[in-house]
C-alpha cells in the first residue's frame, strides 16, 4: 500500500482563488470568511485576527496575499501564511561577509549606518490551526515549507534573494525560526499597541532564497 509523504497531505491555495465565485473553484466572499471562522490560535490572538478580519481585505487591495493549506483527507483548513513586498534596513556591523555581498546586489551600503535598505519579501503572518475540528494537523515545518515552496515560485516571476520577518523575543520562536529554519536575526523593533497603549519588543530575522 502506497504511503503518501508528509507533504503530500497537504495543498496549498492562493486565497484569491476563492474570492470570485465566477472563476472554476471561486466560492465568493462569504463563503470564504465561513471557512476562515473555523480557524483558532489561541496562542496568539493576532495571528486569528488578522485571517478573520484582514486577509481577505488586505488581499484585495494588494497590501499582502494570503495562502490558505488545506489537509486532503478532509479538506480542513490547518494553517495559512500571508507574504507581501516592504523595504527594510539591515544594518550589517558583525555580519558575515556572504551575507554582506547578497545585499550589496540589492543596494549600496550607507557608509554612515553601515546599513542597506532593501525591498524583501516579508512573511508577514504564520500560523497553524489549532481549532478542534483539525483532524490532520500540519506541523510548522512543514508550513515553513509551504512559504519557501511559494517564495520560490515568486522569485521565478520576479526575481528578489532577501525574505525577512518579526516576532517576539520567545526562546520557542527564536529556535523555531533561527535554528530549524535557518533564518538569523538581524535587529529588532518597537511596536506600539494602539488599543492597550502600550510597546513590545520584536526581534528581526533574515534569510536568502
Amino acid at each position: 500500500m502506497d504511503r503518501k509523504l508528509p507533504e503530500e497531505q497537504f495543498v496549498c491555495f492562493n486565497i484569491r482563488e476563492y474570492l470570485n465565485p465566477e472563476e472554476a473553484g471561486g466560492i465568493g466572499e462569504n463563503d470564504l470568511e465561513k471557512i476562515l471562522s473555523d480557524f483558532s490560535s489561541p496562542k496568539n490572538s493576532d495571528v486569528e485576527s488578522f485571517l478573520k478580519r484582514n486577509a481577505v481585505e488586505f488581499t484585495k487591495k494588494n497590501q499582502s496575499v494570503t495562502y490558505l493549506v488545506f489537509s486532503l483527507e478532509d479538506m480542513c483548513l490547518v494553517g495559512y501564511f500571508s507574504i507581501t513586498m516592504k523595504p527594510v534596513t539591515v544594518n550589517v556591523r558583525g555580519m558575515s561577509n556572504s551575507v554582506k555581498r547578497k545585499l550589496s546586489r540589492l543596494s549600496r551600503l550607507d557608509q554612515n549606518t553601515d546599513s542597506y535598505t532593501v525591498s524583501a519579501y516579508l512573511i508577514a503572518q504564520l500560523g497553524r490551526n489549532y481549532s478542534e475540528e483539525v483532524k490532520f494537523p500540519i506541523t510548522g515545518k512543514m508550513l515553513m515549507n509551504f512559504v519557501i515552496d511559494t517564495l520560490h515560485e515568486i522569485q521565478r516571476q520576479l526575481g528578489g534573494i532577501m525574505v525577512y520577518l518579526e516576532c517576539e523575543e520567545k526562546e520557542s520562536l527564536i529556535r523555531f525560526y533561527r535554528d530549524q529554519n535557518g533564518f538569523r536575526i538581524f535587529g529588532e523593533r518597537m511596536t506600539e499597541e494602539v488599543e492597550k497603549g502600550e510597546s513590545h519588543k520584536l526581534l528581526q530575522l533574515l534569510n536568502f532564497l
